[in-house]
């Protein structure tokens, strides 16, 4: 039976990443983006409960339930976005305490 000797590790397992490897590929997205899709949807959602609406009036819309699961969608999206802008808010102001 023959017994090798132990090889150091950090040879073949460097401690340290290359910095091409390290790099992201796809950076990850913005709040700002996110803020931004956020207030889209609330415009696409205030349109269609505008849309629906007018449908419903005209008599044109076969299914009134439409009409509420826009009016429904829009609420949500609306109150997605304020807790977005309280959320950030509460970040700012937690970034503001703290003393350097």
């Amino acid at each position: 039976m023959t017994i090798n000797s132990v090889k150091p590790l950090w040879n073949e397992m460097p401690l340290q990443k290359p910095q091409e490897q390290t790099k992201q590929e796809n950076p990850g997205v913005s709040f700002a983006d996110i803020f931004r899709s956020a207030i889209n949807e609330v415009a696409e959602a205030q349109n269609q409960v505008a849309n629906a609406e007018y449908l419903l009036t005209t008599g044109q819309l076969d299914n009134p339930a439409y009409a509420t699961i826009a009016i429904a969608k829009a609420e949500l999206s609306v109150s997605m976005l304020a807790q977005l802008r309280t959320k950030a808010l509460d970040a700012y102001n937690e970034l503001m305490r703290i003393s350097m």
